[in-house]
């Protein structure tokens, strides 16, 4: 309800801070004087745009207009121009929508939810009619399909993960520091934890609280804990899981805001400082994700698995922060609001992802979740096949349980871009996307046999052109190794046939009820 003492109340106090005593009564003086000071201050944040980031989308954006063109035919040029104009239209009205509130009268899908997921299959489908009319082979017709697919999806992902690192750059410095918890959960981690324990000590943020649990750990990870004694709060429990672990740390956490860190990884000095500058942003902020990387760099593995991490987060991770519905906010460094994970329960222990089902809750709730690039953690990745293999196996099946726990967040659009547009793709990428990888892999070895290799080895040069240009432009947004861009083709071709082979046989496997044999292997790069 409006209150015109409370408006008078404010005006004065803006009044107090001008310079001119006549704008006391002039409350339209007053709000010119706001605008002008905001004008200032954007333009002194302004930074200058990065030429090669601007080469690197424009690159993309030309080269799929060329390939369309040429390639695949009139009907994928109007299917990648609604694509594209879905993209800006979207991108620059969520700065406006991000919060949405909850609607409980609301059911049934939304319409951006329907051509936002169908059309690209849609348009596939037209595309196949187009080349099946034209007698292509049906080895084409299919490949054709896949790229329309794949295109219409670089077309949405790449100018928001763009505008996401541009309204990053303005962000302001903070003002006010709240007092933050940092919370490490661990078992078993003699190995890594001083090094993890000595990174969090030298991370430079005024008000900070440093929380370690040990979470019954039978080496000797709490004997190396206890040496910082004097500098953090050593707790002890009995083994319980990560979820207990968190949950044990949160009864004794004092900080306004709760900040998760896994214990084999190292943040940077001022990733504290930058993950609570993203609760700056909105005020119903209530999680920042931070930019998670590979600090053992020591074969193909771990180099693909750094490549894979930048790609995900500096494009596709990037594109879900421009709604403000990252899904994920990671427990290698995530930084959430006390008083919102209060709001929405403890860690659950229904999942053995309860980062990922944490953030699901907070966005059901109709709440905003947001990443920072600058707010940097070096984890430790598998770096042999048999622990990597472990690791996506517990991660696919973790995140089918928190999928299924979470379903009905999928059909009803009062949970905002969860369900338009978070979730569907989440469900795409884990079944759909995997099976059209397969599908179109095993047509490019029919077209081979059927004497058609040449025109296979340009649909494949596309791909891997279109590839290479997404990994350049995600190493150039996050400054990275630009050697990483050797492993392009190896993540390609190899690396993302192993990780969809393992997630669909973790579905088949949940699908079909089988136990898997998983669930104890140690949690590396979490």
């Amino acid at each position: 309800m409006f209150n015109p003492k409370r408006k008078q109340k404010i005006e004065s106090k803006s009044v107090a801070f001008s310079k001119d005593p006549t704008s006391s009564f002039d409350p339209e003086y007053v709000e010119k004087m706001k605008r002008i000071k905001l004008q200032s201050f954007k333009k002194q944040k302004k930074v200058r745009h990065d030429p090669v980031q601007i080469m690197l989308t424009a690159a993309i954006f030309i080269f799929l207009a060329a390939t369309i063109y040429f390639i695949l035919g009139p009907i994928s040029v109007v299917a990648m121009g609604m694509g594209g104009g879905l993209a800006i239209y979207h991108m620059f009205s969520s700065h406006e929508k991000i919060f949405l509130k909850n609607n409980k009268d609301r059911r049934g899908p939304s319409l951006f939810l329907i051509v936002l997921i169908v059309s690209p299959f849609v348009m596939g489908g037209l595309v196949a009619y187009e080349g099946t009319t034209l007698m292509e082979a049906p080895t084409r017709v299919i490949l054709l399909s896949a790229m329309t697919i794949s295109f219409w999806t670089t077309m949405l992902f790449v100018p928001m993960s763009v505008l996401s690192k541009h309204r990053e750059t303005l962000q302001p410095d903070l003002k006010n520091y709240p007092k933050v918890s940092i919370i490490i959960p661990a078992f078993n981690e003699e190995i890594v934890i001083k090094k993890t324990l000595e990174s969090m000590v030298e991370t430079q943020y005024p008000r900070k609280e440093i929380i370690f649990v040990d979470d019954g750990s039978t080496d000797g990870t709490l004997e190396i804990a206890n040496q910082f004694k004097n500098q953090i709060n050593v707790l002890h429990k009995e083994n319980g899981g990560k979820a207990s672990a968190l949950n044990y740390g949160l009864v004794y956490a004092k900080g306004e805001i709760i900040v998760v860190v896994d214990a084999d990884t190292i943040i940077g000095r001022n990733s504290i400082k930058e993950i609570v500058k993203g609760f700056d942003v909105n005020e119903h902020v209530a999680a920042v994700a931070g930019n998670i990387k590979v600090r053992n760099r020591v074969n193909w593995i771990t180099k693909c698995q750094a490549l894979e991490y930048l790609t995900g987060i500096q494009v596709i991770r990037r594109a879900f922060d421009t709604f403000g519905s990252i899904t994920v906010v990671p427990g290698a460094l995530g930084a959430f609001k006390k008083e919102c994970v209060s709001g929405t329960g403890s860690y659950g222990k229904e999942t053995i992802v309860e980062d990922f089902d944490q953030t699901i809750k907070l966005l059901k709730a109709g709440l905003i979740t947001q990443g920072s690039v600058k707010a940097v953690a070096y984890t430790e990745a598998p770096s042999t096949l048999n622990d990597f293999t472990k690791q996506r196996k517990r991660w696919y099946r973790g995140n089918i349980q928190v999928l299924k726990r979470h379903s009905d967040a999928l059909t009803n659009p009062r949970f905002g871009y969860l369900q338009k547009l978070a979730l569907p793709y989440l469900f795409l990428g884990m079944i759909i996307t995997p099976i059209i990888g397969f599908t179109a892999l095993a047509n490019v070895i029919l077209g081979i046999l059927a004497g058609d290799g040449w025109w296979v080895l340009e649909a494949a040069g596309i791909f891997t052109v279109v590839h290479f240009l997404m990994c350049a432009l995600a190493i150039r947004i996050d400054n990275e190794d630009p050697k990483l861009l050797l492993y392009s083709g190896f993540l390609l071709f190899g690396f993302k046939q192993i990780v969809d082979f393992l997630l669909l046989k973790a579905i088949f496997e949940q699908l079909t009820g089988k136990k898997a044999t998983w669930t104890s292997a140690r949690r590396i790069g979490d």
